[in-house]
């Protein structure tokens, strides 16, 4: 009497097994991430995660911030972002010399209103600014902190103004 399987059998159920998972899950593709649109709220992030980030970066956008582009360095040419994009209508703030917030105004690229330029560097920081969509302020710092969002322009001012003081203050900081 026989009880086992002879090596030929098992050998057979494996390559069987191989050629079905082959065929059956080669072209799927699982656990692939799919990237989340670009946001003030997620936008340091998503810049860092990309294929071009590599130690700096710039994004601008163009078209009331519905088409944006990416270069790697500044000798590099601007590069389409490729990824989804939720920043349509935005418009950015800097802090003036007498610390109020005015609207930055940035020129053209490729015969378009540029609406919105930050550079992102290697050590984690970027272009400090607001951003103004319809319903919502984002402020977003340059190197301490996340985004934070608020109801109108004047509580982001105040914020940004406080949140500079806090950190000039700070002797630890050097």
């Amino acid at each position: 009497m026989r009880y086992a399987f002879t090596l030929i059998e098992l050998l057979i159920v494996v390559l069987i097994v191989s050629l079905v998972y082959f065929f059956g899950f080669s072209g799927a593709e699982l656990g692939k991430p799919v990237p989340k649109a670009l946001t003030p709220l997620n936008l340091k992030p998503s810049i860092r995660n990309t294929d071009l980030f590599q130690g700096h970066a710039t994004l601008l956008c163009t078209d009331k911030c519905s088409k944006c582009y990416l270069r790697r360095d500044l000798n590099d040419k601007y590069r389409p972002y490729s990824n989804r994009i939720d920043l349509t209508g935005s418009v950015a703030y800097t802090l003036s010399r007498d610390d109020h917030l005015e609207k930055i105004e940035y020129g053209r690229f490729r015969d378009e209103p540029i609406c919105l330029v930050i550079d992102f560097y290697d050590n984690g920081s970027s272009t400090p600014i607001v951003l103004k969509q319809q319903d919502k302020v984002y402020f977003l710092p340059s190197f301490f902190g996340e985004p934070k969002s608020f109801d109108s322009l004047s509580d982001a001012e105040t914020y940004w103004l406080n949140n500079t003081q806090l950190v000039s203050d700070n002797g630890e900081y050097y």
